[in-house]
């Protein structure tokens, strides 16, 4: 454990003597105005960054070493990303707890799944990293910007897809619980503009699907990929799937015990969101955060978008999703 610390230590160090040059590389690329008046987004790789996760972006491109055993959860902001980080965990971790002493009861998933952007730059002391034994890793980064080290060690991938109307919606109302100091945020019509032109953060959305699409039609066995809609409408099949791709298939014995119902509850959207640990002003306990846990979990609803998108809003946004996968399998593929 010694050891591990002072890797970390190295690594912390590491992020420091980088940033200012990372703030340079920065400096010089196009930036728009976003969601907030001091907030701007900035384009690198064909997609736009706030400045601090562009930071962590370049660090981890750098310095994030991924072994062949890792797994790594990637999604867009919002698109179930913390069930996800909630089901993998829970699969992966079912034979050390019994169903009064899983972690996921006291605190919020994305303690056991750390981002390789987030966590890994600015936090790195943190129990999850320094624990050499944790191969559960996440991340927002589009496929084509991933470290090297991860596509090169041929490590599982396993990304969540959802309707854009829905990851539009949910992005605005939890960007309204952020705890910022970047101005206010703008209306939601003026948000949805801009998420259409694909102003916002890991922006443009279609873009990150169809990168991590093409992936997965090139290698399915590298990848998994989940539609959140069909999830939520009939999770056991698709958690099942998930621990026989991860490498923990459930046994029969476990079938007919009913451990696979039990893995879905513990992590459905319901239970979660009613633990104290992810209720009121809770916040997560191994880093400072700029969400509360709560902020996780509204209503994972299919089709809330319905309450808050005019018909000329749903039209332009089918509309795009139509021509951005126009020509590939995509739109007739059953996931």
């Amino acid at each position: 454990m010694e050891e591990s610390k002072t890797q970390n230590d190295v690594v912390a160090s590491e992020f420091e003597k980088n940033q200012k040059r990372y703030q340079e590389i920065i400096a010089t690329l196009a930036h728009k105005d976003g969601w907030r008046p001091k907030d701007p987004v900035i384009e690198y790789g064909g997609h736009w960054w706030l400045q601090p996760l562009l930071e962590g972006l370049l660090h981890a491109q750098s310095f994030f070493k991924a072994r062949p055993n890792d797994f790594f959860v990637c999604s867009y902001p919002k698109t179930g990303t913390t069930w996800l980080k909630a089901l993998t965990f829970a699969i992966a971790n079912r034979s050390k707890f019994d169903d009064s002493t899983n972690p996921l009861l006291k605190r919020n998933p994305h303690e056991f799944v750390p981002y390789i952007e987030i966590d890994f730059p600015f936090f790195p002391t943190v129990d999850v990293l320094k624990d050499e034994r944790n191969t559960l890793f996440s991340t927002h980064i589009p496929y084509h910007l991933l470290p090297e080290s991860i596509l090169s060690s041929n490590c599982k991938m396993v990304y969540i897809w959802r309707d854009p109307k829905d990851t539009f919606v949910s992005m605005w109302t939890f960007a309204h619980k952020e705890r910022s100091l970047q101005g206010d945020l703008i209306g939601l019509e003026e948000a949805f503009d801009k998420y259409c032109q694909g102003l916002s953060v890991y922006g443009p959305y279609l873009d990150h699907v169809l990168g991590y699409w093409k992936a997965y039609e090139a290698n399915p066995d590298q990848i998994l990929f989940l539609k959140y809609e069909t999830m939520r409408g009939d999770p056991l099949p698709y958690v099942k799937t998930l621990a026989e791709f991860m490498g923990y298939g459930f046994t029969k014995e476990e079938e007919e015990e009913g451990v696979v119902e039990k893995v879905v509850k513990l992590c459905s959207f319901e239970n979660l969101k009613n633990l104290e640990a992810n209720k009121g002003e809770k916040d997560r306990e191994d880093r400072p955060a700029v969400f509360a846990n709560s902020a996780y979990f509204r209503k994972g609803k299919v089709g809330d978008w319905q309450n808050y998108l005019t018909p000329e809003m749903v039209a332009r946004i089918d509309g795009l999703m139509e021509d951005k996968f126009k020509g590939t399998s995509f739109l007739s593929s059953t996931i």
